[in-house]
């Protein structure tokens, strides 16, 4: 092999000329989750341009627009590879109801509305229970009270100091209150 052929590219065996990878190219190059959807984007709106080019091609189809038939439908072919080998790219799950209201002829932004309604309805049974166990601790602690004054101190002795051990705990363990952890910045 020529040291031509290796500074533009090497053979592919069939006779067919395949480029080598160039470093510079590849180091440069990020695969950018918001551009890669980008890119997706930008081509379905290049496909939809070619669609609608081709249908008023179509429709209004003679001998002379045989040509330009021909071409947009090219164009087009070669922009859906184009888009297939983007969307390669781009790892975006979207759920089956999504696809099922869109199906049904539906705007797709009901799913999320639906959604959310969903977590909001959840969100008001989970703050009941919650709001109705504290309800039933508070009301059996004054039971308790008329009934055991002296344990139920004892117990309110013990529950404080409880608390007080796990909040010092987790002063010391930088630990906030959420869970979390708080970071320390690097000198």
């Amino acid at each position: 092999m020529d040291t031509s052929q290796n500074a533009t590219g090497g053979s592919g065996g069939n006779g067919v000329l395949v480029p080598q990878a160039n470093d510079t190219a590849g180091a440069t190059m990020v695969d950018d989750p918001k551009q890669n959807l980008n890119e997706v984007i930008n081509s379905i709106q290049k496909t939809l341009g070619l669609i609608h080019q081709l249908y008023l091609t179509v429709s209004s189809f003679n001998d002379a627009s045989q040509l330009p038939l021909l071409q947009r439908l090219n164009a087009l072919v070669i922009e859906l590879d184009n888009m297939a080998k983007l969307s390669e790219k781009c790892n975006i799950q979207v759920p089956m109801e999504v696809f099922n209201l869109i199906d049904d002829g539906k705007n797709p932004d009901e799913f999320t509305r639906d959604v959310i309604n969903s977590c909001i309805a959840k969100n008001q049974i989970t703050k009941g229970k919650t709001d109705t166990f504290k309800s039933l601790r508070k009301h059996l602690l004054e039971e308790l009270e008329q009934t055991f004054p002296d344990e139920v101190e004892s117990y309110r002795e013990i529950r404080a100091a409880s608390a007080a051990e796990t909040k010092r705990l987790a002063q010391a363990q930088s630990i906030l209150q959420n869970g979390d952890v708080k970071v320390k910045p690097e000198p």
